[in-house]
């Protein structure tokens, strides 16, 4: 296990340090449209693809391990689909305006109230309708455009993670029980339940340095802790790989970033921990180190659906957005995520 987790890690951070090289050189690179990461315009992105080589040659020296080999097949799968997202991005759909509030009272834009002095992207028909009726230079300037960029449809991106999902369901490598729980053909849906809500939920708290990788480390390292102390060494060994390619890229992504994973890494990472959940039969922990992104969607949702309403989407760039900073916040969100994982392994020691 020592030895797959240091091939892990030393293969993805060499080939994030090489695929850095490549993709700025191809000038395959972000262009954020939060406000407060203009200035990592520029940063190589689609940097998964080192992760996924790097989960590679663990399945290479490991191939006996069938978890494992399971595990990289449907990150394959699933990084694909995100490859196809990252370069169809690489089209630029529309440019959105940026404004700021220049006057010295709050002004209506869309869903927002900006006070004085703030900025936010009009994005919605509403916000630029209300936008076209302020009189230019009185209440509100725009100071920039944001290029937006092309992406697959949701709709095309769901009907796509279903298929991996499915494909994991024709192996038969997971087992219809679930928390002691026989659920027989009903592990269909959940399964396809838990890899939709997992890869996007790795997908949406990929938007600071560092902050999805560390979780995803913290998160499988902890699996890693708890199949092992159960005995279940082949369901622990997809954990630590997975900890291994996470840590490696983290040396690169971690602030200031030098290279971000793309939905590339975030597909293929959120796809191959659940699978690792399920086929190390771990998924009620695999599920609660994730609490964070997870929560993270459901505020979304909430947003989107218009129970509550959000400066920026989602939490972590609204809490940036308030003014706390970006290390503040993953310090925040690895906290929290490390003391989840540690309450549930000392719990699992404690029976």
């Amino acid at each position: 296990m020592i030895l797959l987790f240091l091939l892990t890690f030393l293969a993805t951070m060499f080939f994030t340090f090489f695929m850095r090289k490549i993709l700025r050189d191809a000038d395959i690179t972000d262009s954020p449209i939060v406000t407060e990461h203009r200035h990592k315009a520029g940063t190589p992105t689609m940097g998964g693809i080192a992760m996924l080589l790097g989960m590679l040659v663990g399945a290479a020296v490991f191939f006996t391990q069938m978890n494992l080999i399971l595990t990289v097949i449907i990150m394959m799968g699933s990084g694909l689909v995100g490859l196809l997202d990252d370069l169809l991005g690489l089209k630029v759909k529309e440019l959105q305006k940026v404004v700021r509030n220049i006057s010295t009272q709050s002004v209506e834009i869309g869903r927002l109230t900006l006070k004085p002095g703030e900025e936010a992207r009009v994005t919605t028909e509403k916000a630029k309708s209300d936008l076209a009726k302020l009189v230019p230079g009185e209440k509100v300037e725009v100071i920039g455009e944001v290029p937006i960029k092309s992406e697959v449809s949701e709709r095309n991106k769901i009907i796509a993670q279903i298929v991996v999902a499915l494909f994991l369901v024709a192996t038969g490598a997971v087992s219809s029980g679930v928390l002691g729980f026989e659920l027989g053909i009903l592990i269909i849906p959940v399964l396809i339940f838990g890899v939709i809500g997992s890869i996007n939920s790795v997908n949406l708290i990929d938007g600071m340095d560092g902050l999805a990788v560390g979780i995803l480390t913290i998160a499988s390292l902890s699996c890693a802790i708890f199949t092992f102390n159960n005995g279940n060494f082949s369901g622990t060994l997809p954990f630590i790989a997975l900890a291994g390619i996470s840590l490696g890229f983290l040396v690169f992504n971690r602030y200031p970033a030098s290279i971000f994973m793309g939905d590339t890494g975030s597909f293929a990472l959120g796809a191959g921990y659940i699978t690792a959940g399920f086929l190390g039969d771990v998924i009620y922990l695999a599920v609660l180190a994730l609490a964070i992104p997870i929560v993270s969607v459901m505020i979304s949702l909430f947003h989107r659906v218009h129970l509550i309403k959000l400066p920026v989407e989602p939490l972590h760039h609204t809490l940036h957005y308030k003014g706390l900073s970006e290390k503040k916040i993953v310090a925040i969100y690895w906290g929290v995520t490390f003391l989840i994982c540690s309450v549930a392994i000392i719990y699992q020691f404690l029976l």
